[in-house]
């Protein structure tokens, strides 16, 4: 079987789950061409994993102080470029087309009559999911953006809806975490304003991943380039994590127990619908915007969850080998059979 596999590059989340993807379709011996595109090709990285693949400039938001910026979307759009990269994409040769909400290959592919399955978290939003901050553009963007004519939603709880959990590594749990330790990861706020924000808790270590890095004067606040394997380190040790409502990062949170505190991007429906998802669950705490006062109540708060995902990217490259069958209810309900929740006290 050969699969072309389109991922939004914008966010780290649409990557590491494609990583995650990546390692299980070579595992089966399936031949997958990844597209990557959303962000300049030189702020890509740990890229190994996925053997050579191609870029395209694709379409992505412009984020300004913390919020979607709808005006600097679009003047930065370059709509004739994306209408060149759908045309000239070759699909020809391959068995599957797969999309992470990346658009040039769902196009590429609805324009030439293609088949498209659609892999991701949005997906779910076709669902009857918590869903906080729709506008009209929202709507338009989470039903035009990357169309697939077969969606397999992804997301923390089945909410009663034919939807799959999340796709993460599942590492082992750690044995034991230092308790004042505390991963940021803010990418879209201003760095100094972080640094500000976090500098009178001095009790607390905080390890700040960041596109970019900003000198610290406070010993208790370092900041990180992004990477991968150290984020990774890092995370396995930590108390809790500061981040965005991005879905894949407090995934793998749930997964390994620890607390978090999300900040949503304003006007960014996704977003502000995985906070609200969180506290509805009880999974997490929220912050609307950088606020002190909320962030040392959860610093001392030590309640988590810990979720215990099975491997739905193994799931799912078997259900695609099997030709990809209707999933029914008992199929669904299977999976989530298969997940076990538990509070803790770190």
């Amino acid at each position: 079987m050969k699969i072309f596999y389109g991922v939004q590059g914008t966010g780290n989340g649409h990557i590491t789950r494609a990583r995650v993807m990546a390692k299980e379709l070579h595992a089966a011996g399936i031949d997958v061409t990844f597209q990557f595109s959303g962000r300049p090709a030189d702020k890509y990285f740990d890229m190994e994993i996925f053997n050579g693949y191609q870029l395209r400039t694709g379409m992505t938001f412009n984020t300004e102080k913390g919020q979607v910026n709808y005006l600097k979307t679009a003047r930065d759009a370059k709509p004739i470029t994306f209408i060149k990269d759908v045309k000239s994409l070759d699909l020809s040769g391959y068995d599957l087309v797969i999309s992470d909400f990346e658009p040039v290959t769902a196009w590429a592919a609805k324009n030439r009559k293609i088949p498209v399955l659609g892999i991701g978290h949005q997906y779910a939003f076709n669902h009857n999911i918590p869903r906080k901050g729709s506008d009209p553009i929202a709507d338009q963007v989470i039903k035009y953006f990357a169309p697939a004519d077969v969606g397999i939603g992804l997301h923390w709880h089945h909410f009663g809806q034919p939807i799959l959990p999340p796709i993460i590594d599942t590492p082992e749990t750690p044995k034991s975490i230092i308790k004042n330790k505390i991963i940021v990861y803010l990418p879209f706020e201003d760095p100094n304003e972080v640094v500000r924000l976090l500098s009178p808790f001095k009790n607390f270590q905080f390890h700040v991943y960041s596109p970019e890095v900003v000198p610290s004067q406070f010993d208790h606040i370092t900041y990180n380039p992004l990477s991968r394997d150290g984020f990774q380190k890092d995370l396995y040790d930590c108390a809790g994590i500061i981040n965005n409502a991005g879905f894949e990062l407090a995934s793998e949170s749930l997964q390994m127990g620890k607390k978090i505190l999300a900040k949503p991007l304003h006007a960014q429906m996704e977003q502000i619908s995985n906070a609200a998802a969180l506290q509805q669950l009880g999974y997490g705490h929220v912050m609307n915007d950088l606020d002190a006062a909320v962030i040392e109540h959860w610093l001392h708060d030590n309640h988590a969850v810990h979720i215990t995902y099975p491997n739905i990217a193994k799931t799912l490259v078997q259900w695609i080998q099997d030709g990809m069958p209707k999933m029914d209810a008992d199929f669904i309900e299977d999976v989530w059979d298969s997940v076990e929740v538990l509070q803790i006290k770190q």
